[in-house]
C-alpha cells in the first residue's frame, strides 16, 4: 500500500554527525510499506523551481567536491596567540623557529617586493661568504659580531700609503666647501669651542624653545635640557619618495607609502631635536718636523644618540687603507639618553650602559694618531666631526665627490653610490646601520675612485 505522508523539515539541520550535509527531504515524501521507513529522494524528482531545496541541493555538491581536495590523514596546524595578538604557528623544530624569525627579519623591514628580494639576495651572499671564511678558518667562527664596538685602537696596522694620499690630493674639500657643507672650524675668540661659519640650524641655544627634528612640532625645554610637558610625537621615518601618477608626479613616505602630509605612521614618547653643542672641542695638531712618514689616510663613522641637550655621540669607528678597523668602540653620551635611535643607528641602551667610555678618551685616542695633515674619508663628514667635538680640514666627503645630479643641496645616500658604483648592498639591517660597514664602504668607493681614475657615473 502506497501512501502519501505530509511532514514539516527543519531547513536548519543540513548536517550529520560527521559533518556531512544531509540531503532534504521534500515535504512531500512518498512512504512505501511501513510509515517508518523512509524513502531517499530521487533527484530527477526535486525540482529546480523549488526555492528551499534546489540551492541548498547544490550547495551540498560544491561542499562535497571541496572536501575530497583536503588532506585529512594530515593534522591541521595548531596555533598559538602572542600578547600582541599575532597568531603564530608552531613549527616542529627549533630549526624551523628560527629560519621564521630569519624569514620575518628580511621582510619587515622590505616596503615592496623589489626591496624584499633585493634584501633575500643579499642575506644569501652574506651566508655563503660566512661559510667560506669559516671553512678558511679551519671551522672556527670569526666572531665579528662579538666584537662590534670593542675594538680598541690597533697600532700595528698604522702604516701609510703615499700613493693613495697623493691620489686623494685631488678630492680634498676646499675651505668654502667646508662652509658651505657646514664644517665646524676652529673659534679662535673662544678657547676648545668650534664655529659654523655658514651658520646651521643644528647649534643648540639656551632657547626654552626647540623644534622636533622628526615631527616638526615646536616644544618647551627646562634649563637641564628636559621636557616640560610630556608630549607623544607623532612622525614618518622614512623620506618623502616621488613617484609618477596618472596626471601628475605625488610625494610619498618611504616607511608606510602613506601621501605626503599624512598622520605620522610612529609614535614616540617625547620630542627630540638634532642641536649640537660648538663646547668642548679639541683640534688636531700639526706631526713634528722631523716625522717624514706618510701622514696616513683613514675612514671615519659615527652614529648619535637622542639626549636631553640634541644629539650626542654614540658610537665611532675608523678603518685604514687596508680595510681594516684600527679603532671600533661605544661611546656613553654625557647627558640623559631619550633615544638611542636603534632603528638607524642599531645601538641599543644594553650596547652603552656596558662601557664606559666617554667622549673625551676617544677624542685623546684619535688625536694620538690623527694629525692635521691625516687624510680623513667619510660620508657628510661634518655630522661625524661634530658629533666627536674634532675640527680637522683635510677630508674627504664622498657625498660630494660623487655629487647628485640635481646639484646642491641634495646628496647621494651612502646606500646608493655602494649600490651603483660597487655593486654591493650596505644598510640593508633590520637592527639598523653599522659603523663599521659604511666605514669601510666609504674607504672602498675612493679606492675605487682611485682605481678608475675619476670617471665617475651620474646617478
Amino acid at each position: 500500500m502506497v501512501k502519501k505522508e505530509k511532514r514539516s523539515v527543519d531547513v536548519t539541520d543540513v548536517r550529520n554527525k560527521n559533518g556531512r550535509r544531509k540531503h532534504f527531504i521534500d515535504p512531500d515524501v512518498i512512504i512505501i510499506g511501513s510509515s517508518s521507513d523512509e524513502a531517499e529522494p530521487d533527484s530527477s524528482d526535486m525540482s529546480d523551481s523549488d526555492p528551499v531545496t534546489a540551492p541548498l541541493h547544490n550547495k551540498r555538491k560544491i561542499k562535497s567536491h571541496a572536501d575530497d581536495d583536503v588532506p585529512h590523514d594530515e593534522p591541521p596546524p595548531t596555533k598559538r596567540k602572542t600578547k600582541k595578538g599575532e597568531v603564530l604557528l608552531q613549527t616542529a623544530s627549533k630549526e624551523d623557529a628560527l629560519e621564521m624569525a630569519q624569514e620575518k627579519n628580511v621582510y619587515k623591514p622590505s616596503i615592496n617586493a623589489v626591496k624584499y628580494k633585493s634584501d633575500v639576495m643579499n642575506v644569501i651572499k652574506k651566508l655563503r661568504t660566512q661559510r667560506n671564511v669559516t671553512a678558511a678558518k679551519g671551522g672556527k667562527g670569526v666572531g665579528v659580531q662579538n666584537s662590534r664596538g670593542r675594538i680598541p685602537l690597533k697600532t700595528k696596522m698604522l702604516q701609510g700609503n703615499a700613493m693613495l694620499y697623493d691620489g686623494l690630493k685631488e678630492y680634498l674639500l676646499t675651505e668654502q666647501t667646508r662652509i658651505e657643507q657646514g664644517y665646524p672650524f676652529r673659534n679662535t675668540r673662544k678657547r676648545y669651542a668650534a664655529v659654523l661659519l655658514g651658520g646651521d640650524k643644528r647649534v643648540t641655544t639656551d632657547s626654552s624653545e626647540k623644534i622636533c627634528s622628526r615631527c616638526g612640532a615646536t616644544y618647551s625645554v627646562g634649563q637641564t635640557g628636559r621636557h616640560t610637558r610630556m608630549k607623544e610625537c607623532n612622525y614618518h621615518y622614512g623620506k618623502g619618495v616621488e613617484q609618477r601618477v596618472p596626471g601628475g608626479v605625488e610625494t610619498r613616505y618611504s616607511c608606510c607609502e602613506a601621501v605626503m602630509g599624512s598622520p605620522g605612521c610612529q609614535v614616540f614618547k617625547l620630542h627630540v631635536h638634532d642641536g649640537v653643542s660648538l663646547d668642548g672641542f679639541v683640534f688636531t695638531q700639526p706631526r713634528p718636523t722631523i716625522d717624514t712618514s706618510c701622514p696616513g689616510v683613514y675612514s671615519l663613522n659615527c652614529e648619535k644618540c637622542y639626549t636631553t641637550r640634541g644629539v650626542e655621540l654614540s658610537r665611532v669607528t675608523l678603518v685604514n687603507s687596508s680595510m681594516q678597523i684600527l679603532y671600533d668602540t661605544f661611546v656613553r653620551p654625557a647627558n640623559d639618553v631619550i633615544d638611542y635611535n636603534t632603528r638607524f643607528s642599531g645601538i641599543s641602551e644594553k650596547n652603552v650602559k656596558e662601557v664606559n667610555v666617554s667622549i673625551k678618551e676617544v677624542q685623546k685616542t684619535l688625536l694620538n694618531l690623527i694629525r692635521a695633515d691625516t687624510i680623513l674619508i667619510g660620508h657628510s663628514l661634518d655630522m661625524d666631526l661634530c658629533l666627536l667635538k674634532l675640527t680637522h680640514e683635510v677630508v674627504v666627503d664622498t657625498s660630494v665627490v660623487f655629487p647628485h645630479s640635481l646639484g646642491p643641496p641634495h646628496k647621494l645616500a651612502l646606500n646608493t653610490l655602494v649600490a651603483d658604483h660597487l655593486r654591493k648592498i650596505v644598510q640593508d639591517r633590520a637592527s639598523g646601520h653599522d659603523t663599521a660597514e659604511d666605514a669601510l664602504a666609504c674607504m672602498e668607493l675612493m679606492l675605487w675612485m682611485i682605481k678608475e681614475g675619476g670617471r665617475v657615473r651620474r646617478v
